[in-house]
């Protein structure tokens, strides 16, 4: 007996130590537990509190929690989200180590789930953020094992961590691989878009089998209020198939509720050529906040849509003030994209050229978005190929004799070199992309970063018969009715690259024979008709009906005139007293465009001259018919040829990105006459 007390003794004063410190480490955990009480995960005073409850106990889960949370509400770019994950992963290990128990526990009794409920909330809001860092990363891989992670625990009231959803998603966006580089993935797009489908109707089971537990914990209906997440999912993969039915009816089952997505339904109308519809919903979409740093993609795709529209100038000025607001944060880059598009459209080619390079050389981080870096380097190399195209034929518009030009001559070979090697770019960019299928070479889709225009750019010199053949394909086949015009210009437009003038002429009659065209919404795709039109129309020698095309391409979209390889007939109603103003109509007469004294059927130029305090002005404006189309507007120069190289191209309503940088040194720039005169009179 006295031996057994003896070994009782020993094993007491062996335990006692450690009783203590496991006393001790209980008491740390309560202080912890006590003054996180009220602060926020991602509160400015998170990251203080954060270190203080390491020092207090580093083997509890809180403390690099608060420091993860905080750090990804912050992160921009991959060091950010990639610190952010280290602090998150070790959170979430801490805690399935320490309560596994409680955090897997499945009940529908209060008293069992209540002193479980924070660390159910924190799993959640873990669980979630540490998805999204990995997600940001660009890591699939990480994201597939933690969503996995998080599937077994089968935390019973998803709030944040949506489990199921978010495989389907990470399945959706990297549909385009296959199971040799992620193996959680099958071995083509469309099996992959099956398994992601597959997902989401598991994530209906799940949220069933949590229902039969919260409704009878918390006031409400657990299914009605979580399965708004699954229509979101199925809205966009069945948009992004081109299910138009499927995804107008969850698309109408989220209209009534909170978490209708303004942006994908703009999207989803825009597919269809629905463009009054989409703006509508890009506009509301563009006064939302996501909460956290990443692409807007309302802004975006807002630029497609000015092109479409003929108002690149609004959006311009509308880039200009989204990237000013963001700076370089994720979005950045494809807000470049967009503005160099809308300065191209407006026909300011240098200063396109220098927003696209800045896009091309910034690290975009994709948030928020099922694009990835193929379609962003993808809408580089076309504007950049659109670019150069466009300044060749600017070059023979600016001297229609420029073949005896040396510096013309050597500036369109090394434009035309750069040209070739784009399109080798693209070539090969398109022959790697397995969704060319369905994302390029069909007109509109929710993954086409590019515009109907952009796209002949890629097609026209590439394969005729090949494409001639899918696009009369397309425009039988295709569910969508708006977009069936779209596919009867395509073909038509190779019908004129192979020179079959009459049959490109009936298929843009059938194109237009639709009374279902937008004239505000769609004047690119009018203008770009006519053009061709009037290529046909010159190609079988009938001067008249080319010339009329020609003109009311003009009164549509004045700024693709100088890049179409037409002589506009112009006339000029101008009077020039001195040398100098003798001599920019002179250097005017150079440009590619017909001038003719006679008034019918033309496009009117009224050009006078002026001077206000030490500045030679000129005032121009230009009307087809009783229509103004250029409204009177006043400029300065410094000598002949720089008046009329910029009066060149402002007849054509051409902005100029240089001219609005200097307006302080320069006030009179690009005022109308009465604003001038105004504005002098307050002086």
């Amino acid at each position: 007996m006295r031996a057994i007390g003896l070994h009782i003794i020993l094993i007491v004063c062996l335990l006692a130590p450690l009783l203590a410190i496991a006393k001790t480490k209980s008491e740390k955990r309560y202080e912890i537990d006590a003054k996180r009480i009220g602060i926020e995960y991602s509160s400015e005073n998170a990251l203080v509190r954060s270190r203080e409850f390491k020092r207090i106990d580093s083997s509890y889960y809180v403390g690099w929690m608060f420091e993860g949370t905080y750090r990804y509400e912050r992160a921009a770019d991959y060091l950010g989200f990639k610190l952010a994950a280290e602090q998150l992963q070790k959170s979430i290990d801490l805690l399935y180590r320490d309560f596994k128990k409680e955090i897997t526990t499945r009940t529908s009794d209060i008293m069992t789930f209540y002193p479980m409920y924070e660390l159910h909330r924190d799993f959640d809001y873990i669980a979630y953020t540490l998805m999204n860092a990995y997600s940001n990363m660009e890591r699939p891989d990480l994201v597939w094992q933690h969503l996995r992670f998080c599937q077994k625990v089968n935390l019973q009231d998803e709030q944040y961590s949506d489990t199921y959803n978010y495989l389907a998603w990470t399945v959706h966006r990297n549909r385009f691989y296959t199971s040799s580089k992620f193996s959680f993935l099958k071995n083509s797009i469309e099996e992959n878009e099956i398994y992601a489908e597959e997902l989401l109707d598991s994530a209906v089971w799940k949220i069933r089998q949590d229902a039969k537990l919260n409704d009878q914990l918390f006031s409400g209906n657990h299914y009605d209020n979580s399965i708004h997440s699954v229509w979101h999912y199925k809205s966009i993969i069945y948009s992004y198939g081109l299910e138009i039915e499927k995804a107008r009816k969850y698309y109408n089952n989220l209209k009534p509720t909170y978490y209708f997505p303004e942006n994908n339904y703009a999207t989803f109308n825009a597919i269809q050529g629905k463009f009054k519809q989409a703006k509508k919903y890009y506009d509301i979409a563009k006064s939302q906040d996501q909460g956290d740093k990443r692409m807007k993609e309302s802004f975006y795709y807002s630029s497609i849509l000015n092109a479409y529209s003929a108002t690149p100038k609004e959006g311009i000025q509308e880039m200009k003030d989204i990237i000013s607001a963001n700076g370089t944060t994720p979005g950045f880059g494809w807000y470049n994209i967009g503005l160099a598009r809308d300065l191209c459209y407006d026909g300011q080619l240098d200063a396109a050229k220098k927003y696209i390079i800045r896009a091309e050389q910034f690290k975009e981080i994709h948030r928020g978005t099922t694009l990835g870096q193929s379609h962003y380097d993808f809408s580089v190399a076309l504007i950049q190929l659109m670019i150069k195209e466009k300044k060749i034929n600017q070059i023979k518009f600016m001297n229609k004799g420029w073949w005896y030009s040396l510096s013309d001559l050597a500036s369109l070979t090394q434009l035309t070199t750069e040209k070739y090697a784009l399109q080798f770019l693209i070539i090969n960019q398109l022959a790697s992309n397995p969704e060319r299928e369905l994302v390029v070479y069909k007109l509109f889709s929710t993954e086409n970063t590019v515009s109907f225009d952009e796209i002949w750019y890629l097609v026209k010199d590439f394969s005729t018969n090949f494409f001639l053949k899918k696009y009369q394909e397309f425009a039988q086949t295709d569910e969508r009715p708006l977009i069936r015009n779209y596919y009867n210009y395509f073909a038509g437009k190779l019908y004129l690259e192979k020179a079959e003038y009459t049959t490109a002429l009936k298929y843009f009659n059938q194109a237009l024979s639709k009374d279902n065209i937008d004239p505000a919404a769609e004047k690119l795709f009018l203008s770009r008709i006519h053009l061709a039109q009037a290529q046909c129309y010159k190609e079988l020698n009938n001067d008249a009906l080319s010339a009329e095309h020609l003109i009311k391409a003009y009164a549509i979209y004045p700024q693709l005139i100088p890049y179409c390889g037409m002589k506009l007939k112009m006339k000029m109603n101008a009077q020039a007293s001195s040398k100098t103003e003798k001599e920019i109509l002179s250097l005017l007469k150079e440009r590619k465009i017909n001038w003719t004294t006679q008034g019918n059927n033309c496009v009117e130029t009224s050009i006078s001259f002026g001077h206000i305090d030490a500045y030679n002005t000129i005032t121009y404006q230009t009307v087809v018919g009783k229509n103004i189309i250029v409204k009177e507007q006043t400029f300065s120069y410094k000598d002949a040829e720089d008046a009329a190289n910029k009066l060149s191209l402002y007849l054509f309503n051409i902005g100029d990105e240089e001219k609005n940088f200097n307006m302080s040194d320069v006030k009179l720039y690009s005022f109308s006459g009465s604003q001038m005169l105004n504005n002098l009179a307050k002086k």
